[in-house]
Formats: C-alpha cells, structure tokens, sequence
C-alpha cells in the first residue's frame, strides 16, 4: 500500500495528531508534506516526531530545526520544546540558560508548560539565579491554568511553607486536583495525604493510580517512602512498587 499523499490532500494540525495514533508511517508523511507546505503546527510535530524517532528516523538535530522554524512563526510549544532541546542537550550542547530565554518566552506568552519548565529552572538554580518566589509564581499561574504538574508542586510548597505561608488545606485541594488529572506525582501526594488522615482503602487506590503512572526511577524512591509508612496496608504497597520498576526496566 502507498502512503504518498498528493499536494491538495495536506492536512490541518488537529488531524495530523489524530493520524500518529493510528499510523505512525503514514502519519509522519503527512507532516512532512504539510510542513514542507508552511502547515506551522505540522512543522512544531514535525519536530516531535523526529525527536521521539515516530513513524520516521529519530534526528534530534533535525527536530531542533523545525521546533526553531515552528517558533519563529509564534508557536508557543515549539518555543517550549527548544527550550527543552537546550536544557537536555538534544540536537545541540546542553544550556540551560539559553533553555531559561525559551522558556520565558513561551511562559510571558501564556503557555503552562513554558511556565512550569522555566519554574523549575528557577527553583534549582539551573542557567538562571535561584528565585524560589518566582518559581512558585509560576507553579501557581500554571496550576490555575489547570496544568498538572504545576498542581502537584503547588501543593508541596503550600504544604510546607516554603516562600508562603504554610496553607494544608489548600495543598491537600491542590494535591487532589493533580491527582484528578492524572499527574502520578500528584496522585502519590494525595495518597499520602489520605494515608496520614487514615483514610487508608482510598488512599491504597491512588497509591496504585501513582504506580501504573510512574517511571522506574519514581517508582524506586517511592516504594522506601511507603516501607517507612506508618500503616502496614501502606507498607505492603512498597513489594508492588518494586515490582513494578522491575518490570519497566526490563
């Protein structure tokens, strides 16, 4: 069967998308048509695609070419994804600093991404000063934009205070948002927060929420947390999640 797809067939970007999950081969073709046809949002996947190596060839310096044509013609994420680009060191010598102006681009311009990956580089001091108030600033302004992470680290800084004033019921609020929209990071918080008021047949479910959504490397950090857990329901969920990461990692 052929996949050429002729001039007039180019397809929007909310097609395109739709076509990767159903055929990736057939799907990159299409891109590269109507990025080559100046379909912007096809140049910011084009660049996806070519970073995560679907349905065509992985080239990460290729993909950084098309998220910086994408970017120049105002596309938010693409600005967002050479911002990842530099600070992961894909395509091009790692900067995080040069990732920072990215980021802050995209964030000024609205994206929640943007806001949260700049957030992050302040909050560690990674290519920019640390400024943990503006970090959290930008949690928040990404969180209220309904960003699920952002949620998740919200929460953690009300819960402990940190450059606020300490508010745990807005935290456990913020912990159960992100949990509802499927950040796992979020769902382990709001676990632990059900585990700590006893509340322990709903907290197991999320705990288990966390652990079908989590990568290998969370998943082995968090099962120490959960042998030290003051319930032995909980405790037992430690052997699950370290079965689990045996799993992804094979």
């Amino acid at each position: 069967m052929s996949f050429l797809l002729r001039r007039e067939e180019v397809l929007n970007g909310e097609q395109l998308s739709a076509m990767l999950t159903e055929s990736p081969a057939r799907a990159a073709q299409a891109i590269l048509l109507a990025a080559g046809e100046g379909e912007v949002e096809a140049q910011a996947l084009l660049g996806q695609i070519l970073l995560d190596g679907q349905g065509i060839a992985k080239d990460q310096a290729l993909a950084l070419r098309w998220f910086g044509i994408a970017a120049g013609r105002g596309h938010l994420m693409a600005r967002n994804m050479l911002g990842r680009c530099h600070e992961h060191g894909w395509g091009c010598a790692a900067d995080a600093g040069v990732a920072a102006q990215h980021y802050r681009v995209a964030a000024q311009a609205g994206l929640d991404w943007a806001m949260y990956n700049l957030a992050n580089l302040l909050a560690t001091g990674r290519g920019v000063a640390v400024d943990q108030p503006q970090a959290l600033a930008l949690y928040r302004q990404a969180a209220e934009s309904g960003h699920a992470k952002s949620m998740n680290l919200l929460g953690r800084y009300l819960e402990e205070g940190r450059h606020c004033r300490a508010d745990p019921a807005a935290a456990f609020d913020w912990y159960r948002c992100s949990a509802q929209a499927g950040d796992f990071r979020g769902q382990f918080s709001y676990a632990s927060v059900l585990a700590e008021r006893s509340q322990i047949e709903e907290a197991s479910g999320w705990y288990r929420k966390a652990m079908f959504g989590g990568h290998a490397a969370f998943l082995g950090v968090a099962a120490q947390t959960l042998e030290s857990a003051a319930h032995t329901a909980i405790q037992a969920l430690a052997q699950e999640y370290k079965e689990r990461a045996g799993h992804i990692s094979v």
